[in-house]
């Protein structure tokens, strides 16, 4: 993975997620929740398995990678779980509840 997008606003709601020493920019806008609401279903669903503990590997890299602004050219969604998984799910679980903040209180 090469060409990390911009330092994240977290005025816009943006979040960042390092993985293999690149910072990368979650941006939940719109577009990017209906798209990961349209393979994921119901974000309050999404919501709800996630304070459960219930929420997928494969939710968590779907929502990322619907999130992911400007991601870098080459970067495919294999390679982003992968990273994700070599990461470990502790390390990014303040992002991925940063992003569930952002789906329920909006910016």
């Amino acid at each position: 993975m090469s060409g990390a997008s911009s330092a994240p606003n977290g005025a816009r709601g943006e979040a960042a997620l390092e993985l293999g020493g690149e910072t990368f920019t979650l941006r939940p806008s719109f577009a990017a929740l209906v798209a990961a609401e349209a393979e994921l279903g119901p974000l309050f669903a999404l919501v709800d398995r996630a304070a459960e503990g219930k929420l997928s590997l494969s939710e968590m890299a779907g929502l990322f990678w619907h999130c992911l602004a400007d991601p870098p050219g080459g970067l495919t969604r294999d390679a982003l779980g992968e990273a994700i998984v070599a990461a470990g799910l502790a390390k990014l679980s303040p992002v991925l509840r940063g992003i569930l903040k952002q789906i329920l209180a909006g910016r």
